[in-house]
């Protein structure tokens, strides 16, 4: 950047150079932090700024995966598919790691974070000029946001209030680009509820920033029917947020310069003064914004050319003002992203231009066009009303049929759900290699002896959030019954299986004494044999478990042979003839 900003700011929030050999070394919030940081020194960057930051956010997401904190994988995830969708040129390497989000956050349950990947779907297909596929996609993330969404708490509170206004803003965003600003404002509401909660400096900048954007998309679409009063209304609204945003922007993230307003270095602040009150001082300021040396989004280029464009008239510069609003129109010719105010910055450059003839009647004649096209934006909104509606059906009856296949408590698959997965992949002709393997909890009758069941119940909870995060996309976790869960693990060998099987015990073991009481695994581990019933396999994992807890617990034990070893000194209700031996309940 050379457009007289400090390059970046020099406190402990800024962009660091740190080696990325280092990375093992920094805490996940640090992560989730630095990624934060390059998202927002990304949207002030020109492209070779913008390609750096996005290496980097890479770099730090591998770390992430390595790791396999899901949340933590999740919000790296959401930045780096984010940072591509605004970078020309890796609109399309967004794709995998959009799917890749998705997939993540159904897995795991973060249904926030898969509210705000349905919104950026959204956001890719509108790139890409498919609004039919926008209007479904951010029907589905409103949608999963209707209800009233219980706080994760391993995120803690003030972080999950942030990725939910995060995934509001999104979904706002998508909607104002579709020109359905009265559902976009209601969104924007309900995310600075949420942002007035739990939000920093960062958070309140960038939604009063998005919330000007929005007012003034809005405005210029009323102007097109003729409602100028009410876009004044929007227009003088985004000039005091522009206004009122300078205290957050200060403090924010965004690589600035200090002694200089927001208005002056974020396009949409200074256009904002300039609609609301269009003068010949805002010329300057707005043609430094145009010409900034970064890649300037099309929103802000459309808003900034109309509202330097209006200047420049009032200041007898005409031919100036249809130049440079000549300029946006072939900048935009390609881009489908802003289909609203592309018809906004057409209708201005046309008002400027000399018709000739009868500029009246033409005048009239694209009143009417602008009045059909209002009707159609109803037919827009009503399509998203429907397809809104459609979703929270679809969403209720999915969670009805998980309730019917869901232990209540843990979330997990219960034991019908169990039944049906195995009995499937026993009879699956590609079914093997398949391990299956019996968890049960060593000490946690001590915790409900001596704590209340419902701390035991936390334990539970933290345990089987635990297996799934640590276990693969693939592999089936459910509960058993009692503290006891199954696991399937299909395509994994024995050997294999025990290794994953053994991440997990130690993912448990070093749990805080304050989230498990003491809590750790005993785990066994078997491979299906070819024409095995599920009772069978199951007897052979349960005697393996067994086998764990007399050697101490906290292990795995894996039995491979045809008739495995008896525990030394099994329970009295078990056989040594352990192969054969079926639990009571499978009976």
């Amino acid at each position: 950047m050379n457009r007289g900003c400090a390059p970046l700011r020099d406190d402990t929030t800024a962009v660091r150079e740190d080696p990325m050999t280092t990375l093992s070394e920094v805490s996940d919030a640090w992560l989730v932090g630095r990624a934060r940081e390059l998202n927002a020194v990304g949207q002030h960057s020109d492209a070779s700024g913008q390609r750096s930051t996005i290496r980097e956010a890479d770099d730090l997401l591998a770390e992430a995966q390595r790791r396999g904190e899901p949340r933590i994988v999740g919000q790296l995830l959401r930045h780096c598919a984010s940072m591509r969708l605004a970078t020309p040129g890796l609109v399309d390497s967004a794709d995998p790691l959009l799917d890749e989000l998705l997939m993540h956050t159904r897995r795991h349950g973060l249904r926030v974070l898969e509210a705000d990947a349905h919104a950026l779907r959204s956001r890719r297909a509108l790139i890409g000029g498919s609004e039919d596929s926008a209007l479904t996609e951010v029907a589905h993330g409103l949608a999963m946001l209707d209800d009233e969404l219980v706080p994760d708490r391993t995120l803690g509170r003030r972080s999950w209030e942030r990725l939910l206004a995060t995934s509001l803003i999104d979904i706002g965003l998508v909607l104002t680009q579709l020109g359905v600003y009265e559902t976009a404002d209601e969104v924007m509401t309900r995310a600075h509820q949420r942002i007035r909660e739990s939000g920093g400096p960062h958070e309140i900048a960038v939604h009063m920033i998005n919330r000007c954007r929005m007012l003034l998309g809005w405005g210029l679409r009323l102007e097109r029917i003729g409602q100028y009063e009410e876009a004044n209304t929007r227009f003088d609204t985004a000039s005091q947020i522009a206004v009122a945003v300078e205290g957050p922007w200060r403090e924010s993230l965004f690589p600035r310069v200090s002694d200089r307003p927001a208005a002056e270095q974020v396009p949409v602040l200074g256009a904002a003064h300039a609609l609301a009150q269009p003068h010949i001082e805002y010329i300057e300021r707005l043609e430094v914004l145009r010409s900034l040396d970064r890649a300037i989004h099309p929103r802000e280029e459309i808003i900034v050319a109309i509202a330097l464009s209006r200047c420049l008239t009032l200041a007898d510069r005409s031919d100036e003002a249809v130049q440079v609003l000549s300029d946006a129109r072939a900048d935009m010719e390609t881009d489908t992203s802003e289909p609203t105010l592309r018809i906004s910055l057409a209708r201005e450059h046309a008002q400027l231009v000399d018709l000739g003839g009868r500029p009246a009647a033409l005048r009239d004649y694209a009143l009417e066009l602008e009045t059909e096209l209002w009707a159609m934006r109803q037919a827009r909104l009503s399509t998203l009303v429907i397809r809104l509606e459609n979703s929270r059906l679809t969403h209720k009856h999915d969670a009805i049929t998980r309730q019917a296949l869901q232990d209540p408590l843990t979330g997990l698959s219960n034991r019908r759900a169990l039944d049906d997965r195995l009995e499937t992949m026993l009879t699956a002709p590609d079914a093997q290699p398949l391990a299956v393997a019996l968890v049960d909890l060593d000490g946690f009758k001590g915790v409900n002896d001596r704590c209340s069941h419902a701390e035991g119940d936390d334990v539970l909870r933290t345990v089987a959030m635990t297996l799934r995060d640590t276990l693969r996309v693939d592999d089936f976790v459910a509960r058993y019954g009692g503290d006891e869960f199954v696991v399937l693990l299909p395509g994994a060998t024995l050997g294999a299986a025990e290794a994953a099987l053994q991440r997990t015990t130690e993912a448990v073991d070093s749990l805080p004494g304050e989230v498990s009481y003491g809590v750790t695994l005993s785990i066994g581990v078997v491979a299906m044999r070819p024409q095995e019933s599920a009772a069978q396999v199951l007897a052979r994992a349960d005697a393996a478990m067994y086998q764990a807890k007399r050697g101490g617990g906290n292990r795995v034990v894996a039995f491979s042979g045809v008739t495995a070893t008896p525990p030394s000194s099994p329970p009295a209700d078990v056989p040594t003839d352990n192969s054969m031996w079926i639990p009571p309940d499978a009976l």
